[in-house]
């Protein structure tokens, strides 16, 4: 998790890096230290190498979307939509929001991505 938290501290940051991550370039010495970074702490794990890029990669498109909705200007709201077409909308905020969770949604998020594609017993197509 504090790798990504680091990153999205980077991308905090440096708000440019979000457009350019999406650009199909040359890898540089930054991202080749990332990279080994990475796999030096996913070492320990047991899972193919893989799974372990995977993860990487996917940690990343995760973090890029939180740092997304952070640098964004305005709250998203329902207020003053007509949902009277949309029932399950309706019936959505018509239930109770439920406790607070006790990790916020960046941490539940990686640890739930991370989780997944790192512990998961590998399963066979066909």
């Amino acid at each position: 998790m504090l790798l990504g938290r680091r990153q999205l501290a980077l991308f905090g940051a440096h708000p440019w890096l979000l457009d350019v991550i999406h650009r199909p370039s040359g890898i540089g010495p930054e991202s080749l230290a990332w990279f080994d970074n990475c796999i030096r702490i996913l070492e320990p794990v047991c899972c193919p190498v893989a799974a372990k890029f995977e993860a990487i990669a996917m940690m990343t498109g995760v973090v890029s979307l939180f740092a997304r909705r952070e640098s964004a200007a305005g709250a998203f709201s329902f207020a003053g939509v007509d949902l009277a077409a949309y029932p399950h909308l309706v019936a959505a905020f018509s239930q109770p929001s439920g406790p607070t969770p006790r990790a916020d949604l960046v941490e539940r998020t990686l640890r739930s991505l991370l989780t997944g594609l790192l512990l998961a017993e590998p399963t066979e197509a066909g």
